[in-house]
């Protein structure tokens, strides 16, 4: 015979309800969350119309530099006191990733960008077209020098740091001209990469320069 369980109390009938009830609205509240995270994070291809306002245009001052690609500056972020800068379409070599070794070239990007931004005034253009926030909700930005220069094109023309096509933004052609002529110049890492050197993204489609 099928086991019978024993009948349930209206109290704790009542008590099993509100637990379901609990349940469902903290498993809401939870996706509710995670959906806000992302839309901040520009996951679903939207531009948050607050980083415009509050970062596009605005002239700020480098506080920290990261490595050659990643910066800190002096605008609050939330409850954060400075804003975490990701450069829009380049990527340089690593020297702080967690579990990554120091990458090729990586230092001299990273005291490139130390040269030229630490402790300077720069001002922030965000992607017209594009996402605002990256992975980790840096803000992805071009930062104009105080000569007027993009450090975003400053470390492809010197070769101090690759072209990124993995994402789309309305300076990727003109971006992966500089990188080549800087390959094709053998500037800065290219004089001495190797293919193992390379970021996977690249890895077998460029052809290096002859030594």
């Amino acid at each position: 015979m099928p086991r019978q369980h024993p009948k349930l109390t209206d109290t704790q009938r009542r008590r099993r309800y509100l637990i379901r009830r609990l349940t469902r609205l903290l498993l809401i509240v939870a996706a509710v969350a995670a959906v806000a995270v992302a839309d901040r994070c520009g996951v679903f291809g939207r531009q948050p119309t607050a980083d415009r306002a509050a970062y596009d245009g605005r002239t700020v001052t480098c506080v920290k530099v990261v490595d050659g690609d990643t910066l800190d500056v002096d605008l609050p972020n939330g409850r954060h006191a400075t804003t975490r800068i990701r450069l829009w379409g380049v990527d340089t070599p690593e020297t702080v990733k967690e579990d990554t070794p120091v990458q090729h070239f990586g230092p001299e990007a990273t005291a490139l960008t130390k040269q030229l931004v630490l402790d300077k005034p720069v001002t922030l253009r965000l992607e017209p077209n594009g996402n605002t926030r990256g992975k980790h909700g840096r803000l992805l930005a071009y930062v104009i020098l105080p000569d007027g220069r993009m450090l975003n094109r400053v470390l492809l023309e010197t070769g101090h740091a690759y072209a990124d096509p993995r994402y789309d933004h309305h300076l990727r052609g003109e971006f992966l001209d500089l990188q080549n002529r800087a390959r094709k110049k053998r500037l800065g890492l290219w004089a001495s990469v190797t293919p193992a050197d390379l970021p996977y993204y690249w890895r077998d489609k460029l052809e290096l320069p002859d030594r």
